[in-house]
């Protein structure tokens, strides 16, 4: 049971990164001081997907499922919880790379913006 608990809070905290590099820009908008945190969170999020590393985050998740009795899983953390729901046949490699260019786009429009 401890090892399902870790697991799961692994997962929420693997989904709050992904947020944050996504939309932590927005925080840095409103508190410039932000960008100290988001911009390194938010290169090693576009490099996970643009050079399709494995997270350790994903690592992490899967081997505290391991230990539960509970059956980890093979793709990445996006493809395990995202895209088994928006594309049903599983995520490719172009897919991982649009996304680590949609984090680039996202955040380099907020930077530019946040400069201005």
């Amino acid at each position: 049971m401890p090892y399902r608990i870790a697991a799961t809070a692994a997962a929420i905290v693997h989904g709050a990164f992904i947020v944050f590099v996504v939309l932590g820009g927005l925080f840095a908008l409103r508190w410039p001081r932000m960008a100290w945190l988001h911009v390194p969170a938010a290169v090693w999020g576009a490099l996970i997907e643009l050079a399709g590393w494995y997270c350790p985050l994903t690592r992490l998740e899967n081997a505290l499922l391991r230990r539960a009795g509970r059956a980890g899983y093979d793709e990445g953390f996006v493809a395990h919880y995202l895209f088994a729901v928006i594309y049903p046949h599983g995520l490719t490699r172009g897919m991982e790379f649009v996304i680590g260019v949609f984090v680039v786009a996202v955040n380099l429009t907020v930077y530019v913006r946040l400069s201005r």
